[in-house]
């Protein structure tokens, strides 16, 4: 958060300042290993603990028959005595004929998000997940789940696809075979973080709001260069080039580093809630907002989240960015962290800056999710698109920046 404020402070924003936010605290501890047992061979396996998951049982091994499905819904079909007192194998793989790597992640991610609920309540004693990547590779990634309440918590890892892949074979032909998981991740009570914010006042319309931003938040097996280091970056480099051109904005251009994207969101309600009370009792308008939080890799569009009048103005700008080859002005899925602003009347219009995201899930948290694996130009380039459209809301937005 420091850091944060400083640079914003360095490059030249108005005010500067941290909007307190309360935040899980968790820690993943100093083991995460688990072993194939087959005809009394052990056979290591790569996993990692899973955001937020409980140890296995007083910190020590847990070992149990396997069970493998694809899916939820084919857990919760399965007889009793197929699953209780064993770990659950989920290892439905991201789609690779979507295009949209985005939209295959959005329909694999259930079984880490709620595996360890239905491995649960189905008797199951833990759960492995596959990790949620296109690559065929040995590296687990890991990702927030969670508890429901009323229902046993249960470990959860994420093992890599390799193995994942490898398990479910070596499990068709050895049914009985085992697995060793221990872990000693554990959960404390929440703390006080914030998101950090810096305004740049409108000459003309100061209390007209734009926000961009991404998220400061990043999980810890990897650096969180692509997610989201490039679009704290992103929103950076806004501030420092208006600057460097000497441009002044009509309105206010509101830079925020959100906290708590990856577990909970904490940092994105926290904020849309305080710009209710703002609509509520002062004359401040937040009247767009746009997020960058899909890595750093080349721009190619824009996802929109808006009423039709204003996805109209915005898709209306598309020979604009052509040239540049940033041609996708589609809807929906602005973001994570600016989501929460759509409860808003007036609702924001809201973009998020959509890059080529073919190689994402190769990285995203991961450990190669780290600097050296960002380009510098397509780092560039995203971050000048980014500006871009900032600049076309600051200068085109209807006055007052309001839809019917």
């Amino acid at each position: 958060m420091q850091w944060g404020q400083g640079v914003l402070e360095r490059y030249g924003a108005d005010s500067v300042w941290v909007m307190p936010v309360m935040v899980p605290s968790w820690t993943r501890g100093t083991v995460a290993q688990a072993t194939a047992i087959i005809n009394g061979e052990e056979h290591p396996l790569r996993v990692t603990a899973l955001g937020g998951s409980v140890s296995t049982p007083n910190d020590r091994p847990l070992r149990a028959r396997l069970v493998h499905v694809k899916s939820l819904e084919q857990l919760s079909q399965l007889p009793p005595d197929e699953v209780k007192g064993r770990l659950v194998l989920f290892n439905r793989p991201m789609d690779p004929v979507l295009i949209n790597t985005g939209a295959a992640y959005g329909g694999a991610v259930d079984q880490r998000g709620r595996g360890a609920i239905a491995a649960a309540k189905a008797g199951a004693v833990g759960a492995l997940v596959r990790s949620m990547t296109h690559a065929l590779d040995t590296l687990p990634h890991t990702g927030a789940m969670y508890y429901e309440e009323g229902t046993d918590s249960v470990p959860s890892a994420a093992i890599s696809t390799v193995d994942a892949s490898w398990l479910a074979n070596q499990l068709k032909a050895n049914p009985n075979l085992e697995v060793v998981l221990e872990m000693n991740c554990r959960a404390f009570p929440d703390v006080e973080q914030g998101n950090v914010i810096g305004d740049w006042r409108g000459s003309e319309l100061p209390d007209e709001i734009i926000t961009l931003g991404g998220h400061l938040d990043s999980w810890d097996i990897g650096e969180g260069a692509h997610d989201d280091g490039a679009g704290i970056v992103h929103t950076l480099e806004v501030l420092r080039i208006f600057k460097a051109l000497g441009y002044t904005p009509r309105r206010t251009i509101r830079f925020v580093l959100f906290i708590n994207e990856e577990n909970g969101n904490r940092g994105g309600k926290t904020y849309a809630a305080r710009a209710q009370e703002d609509h509520t009792t002062t004359n401040l308008r937040y009247v767009a907002a746009l997020e960058s939080d899909a890595g750093g890799f080349v721009p190619r569009g824009f996802r929109i989240d808006a009423g039709d009048e204003a996805t109209a103005l915005i898709q209306s700008w598309n020979s604009l960015f052509d040239p540049y080859n940033v041609h996708q002005f589609r809807r929906g899925g602005a973001g994570v962290d600016i989501g929460p602003l759509k409860a808003l009347e007036p609702r924001p219009a809201m973009m998020g800056l959509s890059p080529d995201g073919q190689r994402y899930f190769d990285f995203h948290h991961s450990s190669q999710d780290v600097f050296e694996n960002v380009h510098k130009r397509e780092l560039e380039l995203g971050a000048a698109t980014f500006a871009a459209a900032v600049y076309m809301l600051d200068q085109h937005l209807p006055t007052p920046g309001t839809f019917d």
